[in-house]
């Protein structure tokens, strides 16, 4: 274990494994301190898939799985390297190593044979423990690093630590709150929006949690990769769509679409009144009474305008731009009423956001106007970390060190509830 003081670990080091979708992520974290620990990152690699699924306008389970097994091995050894724990060695596994390494990747030869060279050539690294993602997500990825996570806590002897993703975006948070001597107050509302979760979660403390709402079919980020497809602008769509947002944005700033309390009921905006082509989308649910979200809804709207407009229009960079204003705004809308709802219904003391949703810009800008004036305080990490890393994992599995598994106890849990 890590150094310890009156019997309490006070620094330990934590490699971490996430390959819940299309990002391949290892990272390695130290932890000091007990009662208030702090995280430093001392290393955080991401291998992207993007431009593999590209073409195909969303992950394909199958081909990602694939490139994590390809990957795996060479961002280990660059997260191991980048945080000067990687030592060459000559040792060579035993049989009996090897036999159960064989039995851990029976079905993924090509990452066995890269493993096997890596063990023969390093030794075990300075740590305390192993934790891999095991949900939710995408099912073959999920197991290509939960493999690599049994695979590494056999032949090193460490604790194994299973870590539930969403958790872990909320979680991503603490690399920045700790790092600056904040407490996070209690009870919280944690916004979750992502590719494939938008959840509306009462913290009560650490580990306590309440989900209040979520998505009924597409999630925030579903929607918007749907949305980008339909607009074939390219993948992924929520990137692509806040560039063509904000150049739509500055074009129209002396009519920018400003925050009102006197809104129409559809809406927290009032737009422009000569806009091109005054597009106007939905905002479900945005007044029913509960903390759920839907925005396939939102999609088929998108999908009935684009139709209805002539080819020129259609290919025409004006209307691309206040369509994707209109989309994110539709959702930004939603995200906001939402949110705050349940915080003031909670009485919250602090608002989390997680998630590759929340790394967008004019999010962040809105929800920090929007709780200006409120009791609440807004976190959100840095949004490298918003997205999918291994970090946040790494952080999460801290507060789960006793609940560490026998490696043979571990599996993928595709739609494993926080």
């Amino acid at each position: 274990m890590g150094a310890r003081k009156n019997g309490k670990i006070t620094i330990m080091k934590i490699l971490a494994i996430e390959t819940s979708c299309d990002d391949t992520c290892v990272a390695i974290i130290e932890v000091s301190g007990d009662k208030n620990p702090c995280f430093r990152v001392l290393s955080n690699v991401i291998s992207s898939q993007v431009e593999i699924h590209k073409k195909w306008g969303g992950v394909y389970p199958s081909l990602a799985k694939r490139e994590h097994q390809n990957n795996l091995v060479p961002v280990l050894k660059e997260a191991l390297d980048r945080a000067k724990i990687l030592e060459k060695s000559k040792s060579v596994l035993n049989k009996k190593k090897t036999g159960v390494l064989e039995k851990i990747l029976e079905r993924e030869k090509f990452l066995l044979k890269k493993l096997i060279k890596f063990f023969n050539s390093y030794k075990k690294p300075i740590i305390d423990a192993i934790t891999v993602t095991i949900g939710p997500g995408l099912e073959p990825c999920l197991w290509a690093g939960i493999n690599l996570a049994k695979s590494l806590s056999v032949s090193w002897k460490l604790p194994l630590i299973p870590v539930n993703h969403i958790e872990a975006h909320i979680f991503a948070n603490w690399i920045e709150v700790f790092g600056k001597n904040k407490n996070v107050k209690f009870p919280a509302i944690c916004l979750v929006a992502s590719g494939g979760h938008t959840q509306l979660i009462l913290m009560k403390k650490i580990k306590s949690y309440e989900i209040l709402g979520e998505t009924r079919d597409d999630a925030a980020g579903e929607c918007l990769d749907k949305t980008a497809r339909i607009l074939g602008i390219g993948y992924p769509g929520g990137p692509i769509i806040a560039v063509k947002a904000e150049k739509f944005k500055t074009q129209h700033q002396s009519e920018a679409r400003c925050w009102t309390s006197s809104a129409p009921k559809q809406s927290f905006w009032c737009g422009a009144s000569n806009l091109k082509f005054q597009i106007k989308l939905p905002r479900p649910m945005l007044n029913q009474k509960n903390y759920d979200f839907s925005f396939s809804g939102l999609k088929t709207a998108v999908l009935y305008d684009f139709k209805k407009r002539s080819t020129k229009i259609r290919r025409s960079k004006s209307y691309i731009q206040e369509m994707c204003f209109e989309i994110q705004q539709a959702v930004i809308d939603v995200l906001i009423k939402k949110t705050k709802q349940a915080a003031k219904d909670y009485k919250a003391k602090t608002i989390i956001l997680g998630g590759g949703v929340t790394a967008n810009k004019e999010l962040r800008k809105q929800f920090a106007k929007a709780f200006l004036d409120e009791s609440f305080e807004l976190v959100f990490p840095e949004p490298s970390f918003s997205t999918d890393n291994a970090a946040m994992i790494g952080i999460t599995a801290y507060f789960h060190f006793s609940e560490a598994k026998n490696w043979k106890e571990i599996a993928a849990n595709a739609n494993q509830r926080i």
